[in-house]
Protein backbone atom coordinates (compact mmCIF):
# COMPACT_ATOMS: atom_id res chain seq x y z
CA UNK A 1 0.00 0.00 0.00
CA UNK A 2 2.97 2.29 -0.55
CA UNK A 3 1.22 4.23 -3.32
CA UNK A 4 -1.83 4.86 -1.16
CA UNK A 5 0.32 5.92 1.79
CA UNK A 6 2.25 8.47 -0.28
CA UNK A 7 -0.90 9.89 -1.87
CA UNK A 8 -2.71 10.16 1.48
CA UNK A 9 0.16 12.21 2.88
CA UNK A 10 0.12 14.54 -0.15
CA UNK A 11 -3.66 15.00 -0.29
CA UNK A 12 -3.88 15.28 3.50
CA UNK A 13 -1.27 18.02 3.72
CA UNK A 14 -2.91 19.85 0.82
CA UNK A 15 -6.27 19.72 2.60
CA UNK A 16 -4.71 20.96 5.82
CA UNK A 17 -3.32 24.00 3.99
CA UNK A 18 -6.64 24.63 2.25
CA UNK A 19 -8.59 24.39 5.50
CA UNK A 20 -6.69 27.25 7.10
CA UNK A 21 -7.85 30.86 7.01
CA UNK A 22 -4.75 31.78 4.98
CA UNK A 23 -6.00 33.50 1.82
CA UNK A 24 -3.55 31.85 -0.63
CA UNK A 25 -4.27 28.49 1.00
CA UNK A 26 -6.41 27.22 -1.89
CA UNK A 27 -3.66 27.73 -4.47
CA UNK A 28 -0.85 26.63 -2.15
CA UNK A 29 -2.81 23.48 -1.26
CA UNK A 30 -2.98 22.51 -4.93
CA UNK A 31 0.81 22.90 -5.13
CA UNK A 32 1.62 21.15 -1.84
CA UNK A 33 -0.13 17.88 -2.70
CA UNK A 34 1.81 16.94 -5.90
CA UNK A 35 5.10 18.26 -4.51
CA UNK A 36 4.76 16.12 -1.39
CA UNK A 37 3.74 13.08 -3.45
CA UNK A 38 6.77 13.43 -5.73
CA UNK A 39 9.14 14.10 -2.83
CA UNK A 40 7.94 11.12 -0.79
CA UNK A 41 8.04 8.87 -3.85
CA UNK A 42 11.71 9.74 -4.38
CA UNK A 43 12.50 9.22 -0.69
CA UNK A 44 10.74 5.85 -0.74
CA UNK A 45 12.53 4.70 -3.89
CA UNK A 46 9.41 4.63 -6.07
CA UNK A 47 11.05 5.29 -9.42
CA UNK A 48 9.64 2.74 -11.89
CA UNK A 49 7.30 3.63 -14.74
CA UNK A 50 4.41 1.97 -12.92
CA UNK A 51 5.11 4.10 -9.84
CA UNK A 52 5.29 7.27 -11.92
CA UNK A 53 2.07 6.55 -13.81
CA UNK A 54 0.09 5.61 -10.70
CA UNK A 55 1.23 8.60 -8.68
CA UNK A 56 0.69 11.11 -11.50
CA UNK A 57 -2.85 9.82 -12.05
CA UNK A 58 -3.50 9.88 -8.31
CA UNK A 59 -2.16 13.43 -8.01
CA UNK A 60 -4.45 14.57 -10.85
CA UNK A 61 -7.42 12.87 -9.18
CA UNK A 62 -6.37 14.50 -5.91
CA UNK A 63 -6.53 17.92 -7.56
CA UNK A 64 -10.04 17.08 -8.80
CA UNK A 65 -11.00 16.01 -5.27
CA UNK A 66 -9.69 19.27 -3.83
CA UNK A 67 -11.65 21.44 -6.25
CA UNK A 68 -14.86 19.40 -6.16
CA UNK A 69 -14.91 19.23 -2.38
CA UNK A 70 -14.29 22.99 -2.13
CA UNK A 71 -17.16 23.79 -4.48
CA UNK A 72 -19.48 21.38 -2.70
CA UNK A 73 -18.79 22.96 0.67
CA UNK A 74 -19.61 26.35 -0.85
CA UNK A 75 -22.72 25.43 -2.83
CA UNK A 76 -23.94 22.16 -1.29
CA UNK A 77 -24.09 20.52 -4.73
CA UNK A 78 -22.30 17.49 -6.24
CA UNK A 79 -21.16 16.06 -2.90
CA UNK A 80 -21.47 12.52 -4.24
CA UNK A 81 -19.16 13.37 -7.15
CA UNK A 82 -16.43 14.56 -4.79
CA UNK A 83 -16.84 11.49 -2.57
CA UNK A 84 -16.77 9.20 -5.62
CA UNK A 85 -13.49 10.76 -6.80
CA UNK A 86 -11.84 10.17 -3.43
CA UNK A 87 -13.20 6.63 -3.21
CA UNK A 88 -11.86 5.99 -6.71
CA UNK A 89 -8.39 7.15 -5.64
CA UNK A 90 -8.32 4.82 -2.64
CA UNK A 91 -9.80 1.79 -4.37
CA UNK A 92 -7.71 2.23 -7.51
CA UNK A 93 -4.43 2.47 -5.61
CA UNK A 94 -5.36 -0.52 -3.48
CA UNK A 95 -6.37 -2.59 -6.51
CA UNK A 96 -3.01 -2.08 -8.26
CA UNK A 97 -0.82 -1.82 -5.15
CA UNK A 98 1.01 -5.01 -6.07
CA UNK A 99 2.77 -3.18 -8.90
CA UNK A 100 4.46 -0.72 -6.54
CA UNK A 101 8.24 -0.88 -6.15
CA UNK A 102 9.73 -1.98 -2.81
CA UNK A 103 10.41 0.87 -0.40
CA UNK A 104 14.21 0.74 -0.36
CA UNK A 105 15.12 4.37 -0.97
CA UNK A 106 16.72 6.97 1.30
CA UNK A 107 13.80 6.78 3.74
CA UNK A 108 14.41 3.09 4.38
CA UNK A 109 18.14 3.71 4.79
CA UNK A 110 17.51 6.48 7.32
CA UNK A 111 15.04 4.38 9.33
CA UNK A 112 17.60 1.59 9.63
CA UNK A 113 20.25 4.10 10.70
CA UNK A 114 18.17 6.17 13.13
CA UNK A 115 17.71 4.93 16.69
CA UNK A 116 13.96 5.48 16.84
CA UNK A 117 11.77 4.21 19.71
CA UNK A 118 10.39 0.73 19.20
CA UNK A 119 11.56 -2.82 18.72
CA UNK A 120 14.17 -2.58 16.02
CA UNK A 121 14.11 -0.51 12.81
CA UNK A 122 10.63 0.30 11.50
CA UNK A 123 9.81 -0.77 7.93
CA UNK A 124 9.55 2.23 5.64
CA UNK A 125 6.23 1.00 4.24
CA UNK A 126 4.77 0.87 7.76
CA UNK A 127 6.00 4.36 8.59
CA UNK A 128 4.55 5.75 5.37
CA UNK A 129 1.20 4.05 5.98
CA UNK A 130 0.83 5.30 9.55
CA UNK A 131 1.93 8.80 8.52
CA UNK A 132 -0.52 8.84 5.63
CA UNK A 133 -3.43 7.68 7.77
CA UNK A 134 -2.61 10.18 10.52
CA UNK A 135 -2.42 13.11 8.10
CA UNK A 136 -5.56 11.94 6.29
CA UNK A 137 -7.55 11.87 9.54
CA UNK A 138 -6.73 15.49 10.36
CA UNK A 139 -8.35 17.51 7.55
CA UNK A 140 -9.36 15.20 4.69
CA UNK A 141 -11.57 13.08 6.95
CA UNK A 142 -13.20 16.28 8.24
CA UNK A 143 -14.05 17.24 4.66
CA UNK A 144 -15.57 13.80 4.01
CA UNK A 145 -17.75 14.14 7.11
CA UNK A 146 -18.92 17.60 6.00
CA UNK A 147 -19.73 16.34 2.49
CA UNK A 148 -21.89 13.57 3.94
CA UNK A 149 -23.67 16.06 6.20
CA UNK A 150 -24.26 18.36 3.23
CA UNK A 151 -25.65 15.44 1.24
CA UNK A 152 -28.36 14.69 3.81
CA UNK A 153 -29.06 18.37 4.55
CA UNK A 154 -27.72 18.30 8.11
CA UNK A 155 -25.25 21.07 7.25
CA UNK A 156 -25.71 24.17 5.16
CA UNK A 157 -23.25 25.32 2.47
CA UNK A 158 -20.86 28.15 3.22
CA UNK A 159 -22.44 30.30 0.49
CA UNK A 160 -25.74 30.23 2.40
CA UNK A 161 -24.18 30.95 5.79
CA UNK A 162 -22.04 33.74 4.28
CA UNK A 163 -25.11 35.30 2.65
CA UNK A 164 -26.97 35.13 5.97
CA UNK A 165 -24.07 36.80 7.78
CA UNK A 166 -23.84 39.52 5.12
CA UNK A 167 -27.58 40.18 5.32
CA UNK A 168 -27.43 40.44 9.11
CA UNK A 169 -24.47 42.85 8.91
CA UNK A 170 -26.23 45.03 6.34
CA UNK A 171 -29.37 45.12 8.49
CA UNK A 172 -27.38 46.19 11.55
CA UNK A 173 -25.76 49.03 9.59
CA UNK A 174 -29.08 50.33 8.32
CA UNK A 175 -30.89 49.89 11.62
CA UNK A 176 -33.39 47.45 10.16
CA UNK A 177 -34.22 44.14 11.83
CA UNK A 178 -32.09 41.25 10.64
CA UNK A 179 -33.84 38.86 8.23
CA UNK A 180 -34.77 35.45 9.67
CA UNK A 181 -32.10 32.86 9.05
CA UNK A 182 -31.81 29.24 10.06
CA UNK A 183 -29.07 28.45 12.55
CA UNK A 184 -26.53 25.76 11.89
CA UNK A 185 -26.59 22.64 14.09
CA UNK A 186 -22.83 23.13 14.27
CA UNK A 187 -23.52 26.40 16.12
CA UNK A 188 -25.02 24.37 18.98
CA UNK A 189 -22.23 21.78 19.13
CA UNK A 190 -18.96 23.68 19.20
CA UNK A 191 -15.52 22.28 18.49
CA UNK A 192 -16.48 19.52 16.07
CA UNK A 193 -13.75 20.37 13.57
CA UNK A 194 -11.13 20.03 16.30
CA UNK A 195 -12.64 17.19 18.32
CA UNK A 196 -13.23 15.02 15.23
CA UNK A 197 -9.55 14.73 14.20
CA UNK A 198 -8.45 14.29 17.82
CA UNK A 199 -11.02 11.53 18.33
CA UNK A 200 -10.04 9.70 15.14
CA UNK A 201 -6.33 9.93 15.90
CA UNK A 202 -6.88 8.60 19.43
CA UNK A 203 -8.95 5.68 18.08
CA UNK A 204 -6.32 4.97 15.41
CA UNK A 205 -3.45 5.14 17.91
CA UNK A 206 -5.16 2.93 20.46
CA UNK A 207 -6.15 0.45 17.77
CA UNK A 208 -2.61 0.24 16.40
CA UNK A 209 -1.41 -0.38 19.96
CA UNK A 210 -3.97 -3.17 20.32
CA UNK A 211 -6.06 -1.33 22.93
CA UNK A 212 -9.42 -1.85 21.26
CA UNK A 213 -11.32 -1.66 24.55
CA UNK A 214 -9.87 1.77 25.25
CA UNK A 215 -10.82 2.89 21.73
CA UNK A 216 -14.38 1.83 22.46
CA UNK A 217 -14.35 3.90 25.64
CA UNK A 218 -13.38 6.97 23.61
CA UNK A 219 -16.44 6.45 21.40
CA UNK A 220 -18.70 6.02 24.43
CA UNK A 221 -17.22 9.05 26.18
CA UNK A 222 -18.05 11.32 23.24
CA UNK A 223 -21.74 10.54 23.51
CA UNK A 224 -21.74 11.13 27.26
CA UNK A 225 -19.89 14.43 26.96
CA UNK A 226 -22.11 15.73 24.15
CA UNK A 227 -25.38 14.65 25.79
CA UNK A 228 -25.68 17.77 28.03
CA UNK A 229 -25.28 20.03 24.98
CA UNK A 230 -28.01 18.17 23.11
CA UNK A 231 -30.25 18.43 26.20
CA UNK A 232 -29.54 22.18 26.35
CA UNK A 233 -30.50 22.47 22.69
CA UNK A 234 -33.76 20.67 23.43
CA UNK A 235 -34.59 22.96 26.36
CA UNK A 236 -33.69 26.05 24.36
CA UNK A 237 -35.95 24.86 21.58
CA UNK A 238 -38.89 24.07 23.80
CA UNK A 239 -38.32 20.34 23.35
CA UNK A 240 -39.63 20.48 19.82
CA UNK A 241 -38.11 19.98 16.43
CA UNK A 242 -38.61 23.54 15.22
CA UNK A 243 -36.26 25.26 12.89
CA UNK A 244 -37.26 23.40 9.76
CA UNK A 245 -39.83 24.47 7.22
CA UNK A 246 -41.98 21.56 6.09
CA UNK A 247 -42.60 23.37 2.80
CA UNK A 248 -38.92 23.88 2.05
CA UNK A 249 -37.31 21.57 -0.47
CA UNK A 250 -33.98 20.09 0.66
CA UNK A 251 -32.58 20.46 -2.81
CA UNK A 252 -33.89 23.91 -3.62
CA UNK A 253 -31.06 25.78 -1.92
CA UNK A 254 -33.59 27.72 0.17
CA UNK A 255 -33.31 27.43 3.92
CA UNK A 256 -36.12 28.50 6.22
CA UNK A 257 -35.81 30.85 9.15
CA UNK A 258 -35.60 29.99 12.81
CA UNK A 259 -33.05 28.30 15.03
CA UNK A 260 -31.66 24.84 14.42
CA UNK A 261 -34.09 22.39 16.03
CA UNK A 262 -33.24 19.53 18.34
CA UNK A 263 -33.91 17.07 15.52
CA UNK A 264 -31.36 18.92 13.37
CA UNK A 265 -28.79 18.91 16.17
CA UNK A 266 -29.31 15.23 16.93
CA UNK A 267 -29.08 14.28 13.25
CA UNK A 268 -25.95 16.37 12.84
CA UNK A 269 -24.33 14.76 15.89
CA UNK A 270 -25.28 11.15 15.11
CA UNK A 271 -24.49 11.18 11.39
CA UNK A 272 -21.29 13.16 11.84
CA UNK A 273 -20.12 10.92 14.67
CA UNK A 274 -20.86 7.66 12.89
CA UNK A 275 -19.17 8.79 9.67
CA UNK A 276 -16.15 9.94 11.69
CA UNK A 277 -15.99 6.60 13.54
CA UNK A 278 -16.30 4.63 10.30
CA UNK A 279 -13.40 6.61 8.84
CA UNK A 280 -11.30 5.89 11.94
CA UNK A 281 -12.18 2.19 11.86
CA UNK A 282 -11.51 2.03 8.11
CA UNK A 283 -8.10 3.61 8.71
CA UNK A 284 -7.43 1.07 11.44
CA UNK A 285 -8.38 -1.79 9.10
CA UNK A 286 -5.74 -0.65 6.62
CA UNK A 287 -3.05 -1.06 9.29
CA UNK A 288 -3.92 -4.72 9.95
Amino acid sequence: MTWLSVVLVGIGLGDIVRSTSWRPGRVIGHVVAPVVIIGLALLAGLSSWADLLALVLAAAAGAAWAELSRRTQMTGRAALAALAVFAGIVLGLLAFSGAASPTDGPLSTWLHWADLPGHGPLPASRVLLLTGLAVFNVATANIIVRLVLLTIGALRPSDVTAANAAAAAAASLTGHPAPPTQGQPADRLKGGRLLGPMERLVILGLGVAGEFGAAGLVIAAKGLLRFPEIQAAARGNGGGSGGTDPNASPTSGSYAGGPAGIDDVTEYFLVGSFVSWLIALGSLALTA
